[in-house]
């Protein structure tokens, strides 16, 4: 889309589509004609715009102007109004597929009305005349022009002829980047390339996969870079104009730079580039390079240990007998990083001063003390270095400033850093403040989320055995959150839950069994690296990140995290894009399961690539299970200690996979890392089922039916699709020690956005989900959390599969009329093939019709014995009917299936 808008005027048009008028009362506003404004209210160039040229250019910029009405309309709008399968979240909101204009439904008279508003519709004054007739475009196209009704206003040469002339098309639309926009607390967690004013151009590779690796070994990359805000000032660490990178994989400070806009936001959730990791923009005041920044206690040496990958490049944490990171304190808008090196805990801060009006950065740090000798690596040499504080000395070793520790003593130590030539620092640091007790700022501190935000349910009435309630999110909250739900779980108070946001959020939400018909909403948590699962384990949170399991901790009672306890950060985390840690689940024990997906179109660089994998309660260990996934979309934790994990189409995957995991086992990915030699199907563990992707283009995460309310379901399996916004019941058996069967859709529309994560309430027994859309899902809203209820309707849901020598038999949850399910003709079966291999998917091969002989219904009225001669094991089957229930209801179902082996008779 190349003019975006801006998020206030998304948020002016969502105003007015959302149906709410400023002055509710209209106290001497509204004009005779029932506009709001008078045209000698409007701005200059509104008496001039050329509304001929403006709807005569919608013909050669067709597609850019749908593109930007879409846009508005799903990231804004949609929330509300839905559309005609998805009911909006404000059930009075105009509906614009069927409701009638007031002013009129040519594209002049909806342009005055967004114009000047009508009624309860307030004027959309920083909304741009041409974005008014891309949403007038978009509307009319979307819902107006496939409408029979006489709704639609066909434009002529006559109707273009009679508009008002004018000169000018008005004001050009502004960008629209909520990504840039949004609040994310003074710090946010990320992976970034430092770079300064004269960055060279990003090396990005070509070809065939696997792509080849870019020589990336002189790049500055935090891979778990804390972007840390240090100058005053609201709006968080994106709205700042000075920043400290602090890299806890190696304990040091990658750099610090100034200027105008952070970062250029250039990464898959952000703006949504591919293969790409956020760069610094502004002035780079210094950097230090990819190693550890204090010297192994022991030796007295910088030599990086860690893991080498293919491309030279190391990655993951020091030893934690060398150094470790511990987690974050927030105080107000202060960052304390808090860390060990050797026996030694240190507490470190970052701030800024100024000096003849430039700027002086500086770090702060309490040091307990230590059995040996400890120095830090501060600035490459030439940077201008002073310290505050006794108990420190500096040294050039190696290229570089380094400050030498007096060992067995506490220290308070101020370093001041500023650019090359800096004259006068030294004297400065005579009179600057001396270095703060940080121990007084880690007990916690007053709330920087204070408000609480109200929400209402959407109560679902929907017919058949289910009905879905929308509890969306409090889309216009003050910190513009983007509000990308990916993990939920409940507290052992039911009515209370915690639910994350891939942007760096947690919240605590309150209201989900009380049925007061409302949601309250408080911020606990921000700024964290992508979280894509979130665990209650006795009362305490656990979120998994890309860089780490943390561990949250409200010290005073406010509800707020004051503590980012890194509970866990082994994880080797590179630039690549595609590597996220998904899901998160316990065991008994209180073990520890996430996925870690492997890099997109390329070969593996690390171990984890890929990967299922184990923490271990403590937090000290972790563990690979499973290897050879490609895109893992969160864990399910099977009752016998097994797992269940997604994966997605793509190299080495013909089509979406259900895996049913056993330790050890590898799942396909020949680009994960060290792959075993035999590439063919016997080389790996097979699916449970091959997911084709007209069901479904990415499963998520399954769950198990854990609620007597979900009668003939409990105890059942559920698979969740991000793609498509679905939930399927998953019939199987097992046969050996293969474990295989299919896919069923509940029958229930499609959710607006993908479905990522849910969790069975233990109050009220059903079940919530939240979802997101921010990569390769056909949904259109951003984010949105949901209820499925039970209710007391048939459900004749198939809930059993088996594969035998003479054919199939299905198991539903009702009974079945008997002469229906005796017609053949009322069954279809189909089959195909996949070829697997190193090319993206793969399409249907060897496709086939089997005939199917016979049908009998079985003695339970809720079992089908289908007779199919020529049943032989397949990659996919699709299994279609059409019965009656034992009420003589009439019933359309499809089921999607795999079948490794045939069973007995």
């Amino acid at each position: 889309m190349n003019k975006p808008i801006s998020f206030f005027q998304a948020l002016l048009l969502f105003l007015f589509l959302f149906g709410c008028n400023p002055n509710p009362k209209n106290q001497e506003i509204e004009s005779p004609t029932g506009f709001i404004l008078k045209e000698s209210d409007l701005p200059e160039y509104e008496r001039d715009i050329d509304h001929k040229g403006l709807l005569t250019a919608l013909g050669d910029r067709h597609d850019e102007s749908i593109r930007t009405g879409e846009h508005i309309y799903n990231n804004i709008c949609f929330n509300c109004h839905g559309n005609q399968e998805q009911v909006g979240s404000i059930p009075t909101a105009f509906k614009f597929w069927e409701d009638t204009f007031k002013v009129g439904k040519d594209p002049y008279s909806i342009y005055q009305t967004l114009t000047r508003g009508y009624g309860s519709m307030p004027p959309q004054v920083n909304l741009t005349p041409v974005e008014k007739y891309d949403i007038i475009n978009y509307l009319r196209e979307t819902y107006l022009q496939k409408d029979s009704s006489e709704r639609y206003f066909e434009i002529d040469s006559t109707y273009l002829g009679g508009l008002p002339t004018g000169t000018t098309t008005g004001p050009a639309p502004k960008e629209f980047k909520p990504w840039a926009e949004m609040d994310y607390g003074n710090f946010l967690i990320n992976t970034y390339e430092l770079v300064g004013l004269n960055a060279p151009e990003r090396e990005r590779s070509s070809g065939p996969s696997p792509l080849p690796d870019e020589n990336l070994i002189n790049a500055n990359y935090a891979y778990k870079g804390i972007a840390v805000r240090l100058d005053s000032g609201e709006g968080g660490v994106a709205a700042g104009n000075a920043w400290m990178m602090f890299d806890h994989d190696l304990m040091r400070v990658a750099g610090a730079w100034t200027g105008e806009g952070f970062i250029d936001w250039q990464a898959i959730l952000f703006n949504g580039s591919h293969n790409i990791s956020p760069r610094t923009t502004g002035d780079l005041h210094f950097e230090n390079p990819v190693a550890p920044a204090w010297a192994n206690p022991n030796t007295g040496k910088f030599d990086d240990p860690r893991f080498t990958a293919r491309d030279k490049r190391k990655f993951g944490p020091l030893p934690r007998e060398w150094a470790h990171y511990k987690g974050l304190y927030q105080y107000r808008d202060r960052v304390i990083i808090s860390y060990t090196v050797g026996n030694a805990k240190v507490l470190e801060t970052f701030g800024l001063e100024t000096l003849d009006e430039q700027p002086v950065l500086t770090r702060t740090l309490n040091i307990s003390p230590s059995e040996k000798l400890l120095k830090m690596r501060i600035a490459p040499s030439g940077t201008s270095v002073a310290l505050v504080g006794e108990g420190a000395v500096l040294k050039n070793e190696g290229g570089f400033t380094v400050m030498e520790l007096v060992p067995s003593s506490s220290l308070k130590i101020k370093i001041l850093i500023a650019k090359s030539g800096m004259n006068g620092l030294q004297q400065y640091a005579k009179t600057s403040n001396p270095p703060e007790d940080l121990n007084l700022l880690i007990k916690g501190g007053p709330a920087r989320y204070p408000q609480k935000l109200t929400t209402l349910i959407q109560q679902g009435s929907q017919e058949g055995p289910f009905q879905i309630d929308i509890m969306n999110p409090p889309f216009d909250s003050p910190w513009k959150n983007q509000f990308r739900l990916s993990g939920l779980d409940f507290f052992k108070d039911p009515n209370k839950g915690v639910i994350c946001s891939t942007d760096g959020d947690v919240w605590m939400v309150e209201g989900f069994t009380k049925n007061s018909g409302k949601l309250s909403w408080q911020r606990i948590a921000s700024g964290m690296f992508q979280p894509l699962g979130i665990k209650v384990i006795n009362e305490e949170i656990f979120v998994t990140c890309r860089d780490q399991i943390v561990r949250l901790h409200d010290f005073n009672g406010d509800g707020e995290t004051d503590f980012y306890e890194s509970f866990n950060n082994d994880h080797q985390v590179t630039d690549h894009f595609h590597e996220f840690a998904m899901g998160l689940q316990a065991d008994e024990e209180g073990n520890l399961y996430y996925a870690k997906s492997a890099r997109h179109a390329r070969e593996a660089l690390v171990p984890q690539h890929g990967t299922l994998i184990k923490v271990n309660k403590d937090g000290l260990n972790t563990e690979i299970i499973a290897t050879g996934f490609r895109a893992a979309n969160g864990v399910c934790l099977n009752p016998d200690g097994t797992f269940i994990v997604t994966d997605q189409e793509g190299h080495w995957n013909p089509m979406n996979r259900i895996n049913w995991v056993k330790k050890g086992g590898f799942y396909g990915n020949m680009f994960g890392y060290n792959p075993p030699a035999d590439s063919t199907e016997a080389g790996m563990e097979q699916p449970l089922v091959w997911v084709d992707r007209e069901r479904d283009q990415s499963p998520s995460e399954l769950l198990w039916v854990n609620s007597k309310k979900w009668g003939a379901l409990n105890g059942k399996l559920l698979n969740f699709s991000y793609g498509y916004g679905k939930v399927f019941v998953v019939p199987y058996e097992t046969i050996g020690e293969q474990v295989q069967g299919g896919i069923y859709e509940l029958p229930i529309p499609r959710f607006s956005t993908g479905v990522m994560r849910g969790r069975f309430n233990p109050g009220d027994e059903q079940l919530y989900m939240c979802g997101l859309s921010a990569w390769g899902s056909t949904q259109p809203q951003l984010g949105g959390l949901y209820r499925i209820r039970r209710v007391d309707q048939p459900m004749v849901i198939p809930v059993g599969i088996k594969a035998t020598t003479k054919g199939i038999e299905l198991s539903f949850t009702d009974e079945l009329d008997a002469r229906s399910v005796a017609d053949t003709a009322h069954f279809t079966v189909k089959t195909w093939d996949l070829l697997r291999s190193r090319k993206y998917g793969s399409k249907h091969y060897n496709e086939q019709t089997l005939s199917v002989t016979k049908a009998v219904l079985g003695k339970d009225k809720k079992s089908i014995q289908l007779t199919i001669p020529d049943i032989t094991p397949t990659w996919g089957m699709e299994i279609q009917y059409r019965i009656k229930d034992e009420d003589g209801k009439d019933l359309k179902g499809l089921i999607q299936n795999t079948i490794h082996q045939l069973g007995g008779n």
